[in-house]
């Protein structure tokens, strides 16, 4: 089962050219993903540099036939024509997906910081050696009031998800709403999560999950996966897209990488491999 992780700027390469089937292409040739979790998807947002307000969800789940599209979207915004504006966070599956959980995460005030509302999309995968949640969010970068308020919910979130995995379910159900169906303990978390690796808030995302690359990797530090073509918004690249695991997954982590090359964002493409 192969895993990209990709904050894809809107389908904004480094050239300036918004094309979501560039994005489709390069993520094919990157490892032929099974499950692509991507950051920065844009629904009718023409302000953003590059677009003309195109459904990206859309055009990706077109681009990726035979897979399933499930969006989660913090900004929720009208446009003046009556529609509404979104962005957010998208898993594309070529394996059955079974429940969506869409979370909104805590936005605490913070005086006179810029901030938008964030979500984490959690889909739970039937992988071939059994299901797994898979989830993918992308955490606040100007506040890190509000960044460490999110990482401490997603461990919140994975706290819940195990006690439904451990929970009896009810003998007796109506197979409408309340049916209930297993939770899977297993877990992957990827993401955008605007923080470097010695961050306090990275800390305690490690006290739940472990380190994807670190397991895979564990003589190498993980390369710069930010402004690495770009110094917009650091003069040095530092890396701050990650993949997490629970323990129960980690002897099934093959391989990590980040590839190092690619200009089809201004973050690089984070690739995880696990046995089956």
């Amino acid at each position: 089962m192969r895993i990209l992780q990709w904050n894809i700027q809107w389908c904004r390469g480094m050239d300036g050219v918004v094309d979501p089937e560039r994005i489709a292409r390069t993520a094919r040739a990157l490892c032929d993903p099974d499950v692509c979790c991507f950051q920065e998807v844009a629904i009718n947002f023409p302000a953003l540099a590059g677009s003309a307000g195109e459904d990206q969800v859309a055009r990706l789940a077109a681009a990726f036939p035979g897979y399933s599209a499930h969006f989660a979207w913090g900004v929720d915004l009208p446009d003046d024509r009556g529609g509404r504006r979104r962005f957010g966070n998208l898993i594309l599956s070529r394996l059955p997906v079974r429940q969506v959980f869409r979370h909104s995460l805590p936005r605490p005030a913070h005086d006179e910081v810029p901030s938008m509302p964030r979500v984490a999309l959690e889909a739970e995968i039937e992988a071939p050696r059994g299901p797994v949640r898979v989830m993918t969010t992308h955490l606040e970068y100007y506040s890190d009031t509000q960044r460490n308020a999110q990482a401490a919910r997603l461990c919140e979130i994975e706290a819940e998800a195990r006690g439904y995995a451990a929970a009896k379910p009810p003998s007796q159900y109506n197979p409408g709403p309340f049916q209930p169906l297993a939770r899977p303990a297993a877990s992957i978390l990827t993401g955008d999560f605007n923080m470097r690796r010695d961050d306090p808030a990275a800390a305690r995302l490690r006290e739940t999950w472990r380190d994807a690359w670190t397991i895979a990797n564990p003589d190498r530090p993980q390369p710069p996966t930010f402004c690495v073509f770009d110094t917009k918004y650091a003069k040095e690249p530092y890396c701050c897209d990650f993949v997490f695991v629970s323990d129960d997954l980690a002897p099934r982590v093959a391989a990590v990488r980040v590839d190092s090359d690619c200009q089809d964002s201004d973050h690089q493409p984070v690739i995880a491999e696990f046995l089956g």
